[in-house]
């Protein structure tokens, strides 16, 4: 037996290493901030919610370097979300909140490119959000730092830029689900297995991005992330 093509493996740098960490799932969590909640005309505590992107969404951005992302076509209005995101090593189903982090392999930066007119033109008819959020290179991702050496991430600043302006800043204390919550209630769903990314949520400040633009963020004791929109 033969494949008819090639298969295709997404994958991320692991930092201080040579190895690559295998990209199987990616899911992101809405509305973890409190404030960007509001912006987006919700409010109060509201139970996670979920949606995917496909793994071919990834864009690995080595530090030190601006990686280029085309704008995708049928929007005008592109919408940046720095997050941070989780990548797991261990997988399990039904995982208690207290045991999440020994699923956590390690943390990286990502944004969660999104088509905010398509999203809301979606949401609006009780539609999926898949137009508006999985579209190719809507995930770019800094390399992947082991939870052997960041520790747990459960504060710090998380910031981005847009040309240099500063257009969202928050503290990872500020979600409103902790990443363990949000590992823990996800895994009621899905069963979680390695390879697995979870983008946990992004601050206020989202605004429109437009062709030219340089977008950088970054989470306290991670790699910065840099993109340019071509």
């Amino acid at each position: 037996m033969s494949y008819a093509f090639p298969p295709f493996q997404a994958a991320v740098p692991i930092a201080g290493s040579e190895e690559l960490f295998p990209v199987r799932r990616v899911y992101c969590v809405g509305r973890n901030f409190a404030e960007h909640a509001r912006e987006m005309g919700s409010d109060g505590r509201e139970l996670p919610f979920f949606f995917c992107k496909p793994a071919d969404a990834i864009v690995p951005v080595a530090p030190g370097t601006t990686g280029r992302i085309a704008y995708p076509p049928k929007t005008d209005n592109l919408h940046h979300e720095i997050e941070l995101v989780a990548a797991i090593g261990k997988g399990g189903s039904n995982i208690p909140v207290d045991q999440a982090g020994a699923h956590i392999f390690g943390y990286a930066v990502g944004l969660d490119m999104t088509r905010r007119d398509l999203q809301f033109a979606l949401r609006d008819k009780g539609r999926p959000w898949e137009l508006g959020k999985a579209f190719d290179q809507s995930a770019p991702l800094s390399p992947i730092h082991p939870l052997s050496e960041t520790g747990v991430i459960d504060h710090g600043a998380i910031w981005l830029k847009v040309n240099g302006q500063e257009k969202q800043r928050s503290d990872i204390s500020n979600l409103i689900w902790s990443v363990a919550e949000v590992i823990s209630n996800l895994s009621e769903y899905f069963t979680l297995a390695p390879g697995d990314l979870i983008f946990t949520g992004t601050p206020a400040g989202v605004s429109k991005v437009i062709q030219g633009d340089t977008l950088t963020g970054g989470v306290d004791g991670l790699d910065e992330i840099s993109i340019t929109l071509v």
